[in-house]
């Protein structure tokens, strides 16, 4: 693969994985749309690696304290704020591990890789967020979440694997109808995303494990790299938009990509 593929396919990774529009369906149209070569499921886990690094260095405040916290959560002890994260964590993440499991034995996970799912889950969540952004009141904090906004959550991150919907966008979504303050749907959002992309980078790592040679090493690590400085540019970019504007810019781009994608899927 050259390095301008790999730059590109990175740099889409990087840049969308944490706004509400999508990197799983960038990176599935983008070969689509360009006739170039599916770049396959190495470079897929080797991006989603460096966008995990760039979402826990961001965020190294709150990991440090889940990772404190996790002898605690074991132990059942959860009165400490780091072990009450883990627990929640832990609660959100199993929806999305449960059903990414059923639809990837069944073969539908494949199925859904079209240009018309995602068109219509880019449209139809698209308009879900802006509604759940206008509608939901900013009195909550990502401090004061409990178990059932960790099991509402984790059913918002498992509908996500419809390919167009956004982990991020379908999360920030289900937080803000709770009623938590834009910045802190995102924090939300970004949290769950961490033991989210471990469990299914590992999983998909196994299954490569066979095949794995020292080209697709040498091209996964070039994309985690880009992939990880190009999130935290976008990262740190989107927490600050947050301050002063909401999500309506990431709804108009996922409208007018949404229709834009219908029309080449059934015309």
């Amino acid at each position: 693969m050259s390095f301008l593929h790999i730059l590109i396919l990175a740099l889409i990774q990087g840049i969308t994985e944490f706004l509400p529009i999508s990197s799983s369906a960038h990176l599935i149209l983008f070969p689509q749309l360009t006739g170039m070569a599916d770049q396959g499921v190495a470079i897929d886990v080797s991006v989603h690696v460096g966008t995990l690094a760039a979402v826990m260095l961001y965020f190294r405040a709150d990991v440090i304290a889940v990772l404190r916290g996790i002898p605690d959560m074991i132990r059942g002890r959860l009165e400490s704020p780091g072990a009450r994260m883990a627990f929640l964590l832990f609660i959100a993440t199993i929806p999305v591990m449960a059903l990414g499991l059923v639809l990837k034995e069944t073969g539908m996970i494949d199925r859904m890789r079209s240009m018309a799912v995602i068109g219509w889950a880019m449209l139809g969540f698209g308009l879900v967020l802006y509604a759940a952004d206008k509608l939901g009141t900013e009195h909550r904090r990502a401090e004061g979440w409990t178990l059932r906004d960790a099991i509402i959550l984790g059913l918002w991150q498992a509908v996500a694997l419809i390919p167009g919907t956004s982990r991020s966008g379908s999360t920030i979504t289900g937080a803000r109808f709770l009623g938590f303050e834009r910045h802190d749907a995102a924090r939300l959002s970004m949290l769950m995303s961490i033991p989210t992309i471990i469990a299914s980078g590992l999983l998909t790592a196994l299954d490569l494990a066979e095949s794995a040679n020292t080209q697709a090493l040498h091209d996964g690590a070039i994309g985690a790299v880009i992939s990880f400085l190009a999130a935290l540019v976008a990262l740190k970019l989107m927490m600050r938009f947050l301050a002063a504007v909401s999500f309506t810019p990431y709804v108009i781009y996922r409208v007018i990509l949404g229709i834009a994608l219908l029309w080449l899927a059934y015309s």
